[in-house]
């Protein structure tokens, strides 16, 4: 049949031509490559190297909105994180200085991780809204370490989304 004779110390490479899919889908993400250097004109993030960075922007810099202040801008969260129970309305402080710390420390080597907005209901329930879903995956493991309770993640991958729900 037709194999093809490959030299000693070669492999055949198969090649698969046709459009190249995703593997997530991502919206917000910047699909061509930004000049350097480029800064937000929203939050003063700049891109430096194919990264988002904390840093001084120079004065010639290019403007370009960053993706979490896109993101922001339209109200569209990558993360959703539930936090409920009768332990969370004790200790409402202590666990909502634990979300901005593991914010911050995020945000040291990533600018694009930020909190959206954190609203609180009624039925003393919290949402907590994120620009990445890391970080919403990041705070509630954080707070699962410090205080136990229930943890669950649901991951939809077709629309790059992480819902997360704690409770105790």
């Amino acid at each position: 049949m037709g194999t093809k004779n490959v030299s000693p110390g070669f492999h055949s490479i198969n090649r698969r031509d046709g459009i190249f899919q995703e593997k997530v889908h991502d919206t917000y993400k910047i699909k061509a490559k930004l000049p350097e250097p480029t800064v937000c004109s929203q939050c003063g993030a700049v891109y430096h190297e194919g990264r988002w960075l904390w840093r001084k922007a120079p004065a010639d810099a290019h403007q370009h909105d960053c993706p979490a202040c896109l993101r922001i801008h339209d109200h569209f969260p990558a993360g959703y994180l539930t936090l409920q129970g009768d332990f969370l309305s004790d200790h409402h402080d202590e666990i909502s200085h634990l979300v901005r710390n593991v914010e911050k420390r995020e945000q040291v080597e990533h600018a694009l991780k930020r909190i959206m907005a954190v609203k609180e209901q009624d039925d003393g329930t919290m949402l907590i809204t994120t620009t990445d879903i890391h970080l919403a995956r990041g705070i509630g493991e954080a707070i699962h370490h410090a205080y136990q309770g229930d943890l669950e993640f649901h991951y939809n991958p077709d629309e790059n989304l992480l819902r997360v729900y704690w409770s105790r």
